[in-house]
């Protein structure tokens, strides 16, 4: 990973080049920050620097993660009674150079581990101790990087606790995690704390402007919505060609609602948008509810005069935005969208798709005609 693949962080950057050229680098340091925001990149990238400074030849071996000092640890679930992150370094691996900002979602759907617990195990922490025993391949400092440290149960946090404690020569560890409240607090004392901030929306739009086409009203809704995570905002562009589909069948869905009212026959054809819906992978269909609830909140920032943050509206097919904004307030606001999150959780737990989207087309549609 090289520091201009990272999504701004410019001054983070300069500071930890600043550690490493001034020999202030910390054995034991942790990464703090959500996955989008660059704590693994910039992990690796502060890794590749501290091996370019001992011997540049070998360093370039980080960008294929095949430098044989470099050590990852992460979360898994067990397998054959066995816990070790080495069962599962291939698919890691290709995560990783895929898209190093991956999180726990994107790796628990890699594994297809949906419904197991993936945890950092004690058997992990002693193959580490074996590992690191064994002297440097190139000669300079051996490396661990521990993704998702907070992931550790407390029999492996123990014993990693030792490990901190009494490193063998020339190692250096950098821990990784979203926040600190599932870590030991004797592990938190043992390490020099790096905060990694959101990512500058000025940052985003330069870096998306630079490498992906997109147009100028797509990029001001990415960045917005994105809210400085680079993972979201990937995520985003993969649901640029999908906005038109979903729109439609937003529309589709509001229409048909604000018929049921006076006509109940109608209810058949949410029963049949529903289906429609299911049918899609579960990933497209949980980002066709983050869109539905995106909707009902700028929805609801234009029903109370708030139109400066109204960044997208929906104006095709004789959609009226305005007349519609009027029916989103207050009163049934809150109920919508714990409808929607209701809906995600289930889906996010193999639920019957189709009930699910059933279930939410007819309680939205009674939720739209609730009084201000």
């Amino acid at each position: 990973m090289n520091w201009e693949q990272i999504v701004g962080q410019e001054k983070l950057k300069n500071l930890l080049k600043e550690s490493i050229y001034n020999n202030r680098v910390g054995h034991a340091q942790l990464f703090i920050g959500k996955a989008g925001y660059g704590t693994l990149p910039l992990a690796m990238a502060f890794a590749k620097e501290i091996f370019h400074k001992e011997n540049e030849h070998s360093s370039t071996k980080v960008e294929h993660l095949n430098h044989l000092d470099l050590h990852f640890s992460f979360p898994v679930f067990k397998e054959k009674n066995s816990g070790l992150a080495d069962n599962f370094r291939e698919n890691f691996r290709e995560m990783i150079l895929e898209n190093p900002y991956a999180n726990n979602e994107d790796w628990s759907r890699i594994l297809e581990s949906e419904n197991k617990q993936l945890t950092i195990y004690a058997d992990e922490i002693d193959e580490l101790n074996k590992k690191f025993a064994l002297k440097s391949f190139e000669g300079g400092s051996k490396i661990l990087i521990v993704w998702q440290a907070d992931k550790m149960n407390i029999s492996a946090a123990n014993k990693f606790l030792k490990f901190l404690e009494e490193p063998p020569k020339d190692t250096i560890i950098i821990l990784t995690a979203e926040n600190i409240d599932n870590i030991l607090p004797t592990i938190l004392s043992r390490t020099q704390l790096v905060e990694i901030p959101r990512i500058q929306d000025e940052d985003l739009e330069t870096f998306l402007s630079k490498n992906h086409g997109v147009s100028e009203e797509k990029l001001k809704e990415i960045v917005f919505q994105s809210q400085g995570n680079w993972n979201a905002a990937q995520k985003l562009l993969l649901t640029e060609n999908t906005d038109s589909e979903f729109e439609q069948l937003f529309i589709n869905w509001v229409r048909e609602a604000f018929q049921v009212k006076k006509k109940p026959e109608f209810l058949k054809n949410i029963v049949f948008w529903g289906r429609n819906i299911a049918s899609w992978n579960r990933e497209k269909q949980k980002s066709f509810l983050d869109y539905c609830a995106e909707m009902f909140r700028l929805a609801l920032l234009q029903n109370y005069g708030s139109e400066t943050l109204v960044y997208k509206k929906i104006d095709s097919g004789g959609f009226k935005w305005e007349s519609f904004s009027k029916f989103i307030h207050g009163a049934n606001i809150e109920a919508i969208l714990e409808e929607i999150s209701a809906a995600d959780y289930h889906l996010e737990r193999n639920a019957n798709s189709k009930i699910v989207w059933t279930d939410l087309g007819i309680k939205l549609s009674r939720y739209i005609h609730k009084s201000a």
